[in-house]
């Protein structure tokens, strides 16, 4: 009876999913014939509440590629990689709380904000550097075109994605 249940609410689940990342996919597919540029995987991927390094977008990448790149990637093959992605709750992103400490390490006057030159030069030279794509990304979300600092506790109250 609880197993019926289970698979019951496992399908529904993997139904949601499905609903989800279909209409995530159609964004990107702009000539509606199920395929997008392989450069919008990590975006679709991060629409849909999941934060994989470099690395582990490449990973993904691969495993839904073609054998022969095409610079395409197909739905029939992206939709159950994503799926699985999902129900393992794979690439969570980072809790606010852990954020907000990076960020404070950043600002050790406690100001509520970083000048964008330092965030530029921390975010590009230490640790996995991000690329110039990736920061113009950033910066584009973080920071107003007016503005030249980012206040944090702003821009992770953004990020943040409510799993509810």
């Amino acid at each position: 009876m609880a197993e019926d249940k289970d698979r019951e609410g496992s399908e529904l689940l993997i139904a949601e999913y499905n609903k989800k990342i279909k209409e995530a996919f159609e964004v990107f597919d702009h000539e509606s014939n199920n395929t997008v540029d392989v450069r919008e995987i990590g975006t679709i991927i991060r629409s849909l509440g999941c934060c994989p390094s470099e690395r582990e977008l490449h990973d993904l990448i691969a495993e839904v590629e073609e054998e022969e790149p095409t610079g395409y990637i197909r739905y029939e093959k992206f939709l159950p990689v994503m799926t699985q992605v999902l129900m393992e709750k794979r690439y969570r992103p980072i809790p606010e709380d852990v954020l907000l400490r990076a960020f404070e390490v950043l600002d050790p006057d406690k100001l509520g904000f970083i000048p964008k030159e330092e965030l530029i030069k921390f975010m590009t030279e230490e640790g996995e550097p991000f690329s110039q794509e990736e920061m113009e990304e950033m910066l584009s979300a973080a920071i107003g075109p007016e503005s030249t600092s980012i206040h944090y506790k702003e821009y992770i109250a953004m990020m943040v994605i409510d799993d509810n």
